[in-house]
């Protein structure tokens, strides 16, 4: 999915301007449990929408931007990054690619957070955010790389 419908749009919560926008991403992100520095703060959000109902979230930015994270990794944004929403995880991911080592670009298709319950960790094990790519490939950071 790359744009919402308008029938899609007539049932969201829709803000524009980058500051109502980045307020909103970041408390939806901080509601389902992820990092908030998974998209950069020198990029512009020119539009947020979020359907509730279905965890439809969207985004539209003025221009592709880049950010580079952890372990050397750099990350693509669309102008249009969009997603389905869930505790932990985001799925469905359209507009994102990253590349590492071989300065191949990859897409990106999922993101979760460990939950801290499952696989028996201890309490005290770093959390980790997990990337997925359609493909079934998948590189895990600790999340403090992301905050």
């Amino acid at each position: 999915m790359a744009l919402p419908t308008e029938e899609m749009k007539t049932k969201a919560e829709v803000y524009h301007g980058d500051e109502i926008c980045r307020e909103k991403l970041n408390l939806l992100l901080a509601e389902i449990g992820l990092p908030n520095g998974l998209v950069t703060a020198s990029q512009e959000i020119e539009e947020y929408g979020f359907v509730k109902a279905v965890g439809l979230v969207w985004l539209k930015h003025r221009k592709k931007a880049e950010q580079k994270v952890a372990d050397n990794v750099v990350v693509s944004y669309d102008t249009v990054v969009s997603a389905y929403v869930e505790p932990h995880r985001i799925r469905k991911l359209r507009g994102v690619k990253a590349k590492e080592f071989l300065n191949v670009w990859v897409k990106l298709s999922e993101i979760h957070v460990d939950d801290g319950d499952a696989g028996g960790k201890p309490a005290t094990a770093e959390l980790m955010i997990t990337f997925k790519t359609p493909v079934g490939l998948s590189r895990s950071f600790p999340v403090s790389a992301f905050e």
